[in-house]
């Protein structure tokens, strides 16, 4: 992937526009989860993946190609979601903007295996309960256990988006779990 993502870079600074168009396509998905998570706000979340992308393009000779380019591209999404959730007003509902989907949310488009109408209604519950104790996690912590669990990212590629040292990204894991344990322990 990163000799892909090398080549691609390459090209697109010597001016192919396809090149650019490839990047976008292997990145924009993982880009607007990471926004979703991160803002809870479809709208807002398609807002940063174009400005995820308009950055990269602005900036793409500056990327360092020693780095991963996975890494960079998380960094500059990360760092645009965490100045949205600054200038924004703090919101209380995690499931307000779900409405645009008849009341359904991401899980439940996916497909089930044998899944009873009961066992359907547990879940969602369950996720529910969740994506609240996830958004009632303060900022720093919230940040980092998305990366983590939602993204699936190491804690060193987590060290390199948010410019942290290892250690410090550790103990955040380490309280946002305690955080939501405490806050999970009697509901779910």
């Amino acid at each position: 992937m990163d000799n892909l993502e090398s080549r691609l870079v390459k090209l697109v600074l010597k001016g192919d526009q396809r090149a650019f168009a490839e990047l976008v396509e292997l990145y924009k998905d993982k880009i607007f989860h990471l926004a979703y998570r991160m803002l809870n706000n479809r709208h807002e979340a398609e807002d940063m993946v174009q400005e995820t992308f308009l950055r990269v393009y602005r900036n793409l000779e500056k990327y360092d190609h020693t780095q991963k380019f996975s890494t960079w591209i998380y960094r500059i999404g990360t760092n645009l979601c965490i100045d949205r959730l600054r200038r924004r007003k703090p919101t209380y509902s995690l499931d307000a903007e779900m409405n645009d989907q008849e009341g359904m949310d991401g899980y439940s488009l996916l497909p089930s295996d044998d899944r009873t109408p009961e066992t359907e209604a547990l879940l969602s519950e369950t996720q529910g309960t969740i994506r609240d104790a996830m958004e009632s996690l303060p900022d720093k912590y919230k940040t980092i256990m998305i990366l983590r669990y939602l993204q699936d990212l190491s804690l060193q590629e987590i060290s390199d988006v948010l410019d942290m040292p290892v250690t410090t990204i550790k103990t955040r894991v380490h309280r946002g779990r305690e955080f939501l344990r405490k806050k999970l322990e009697n509901k779910v």
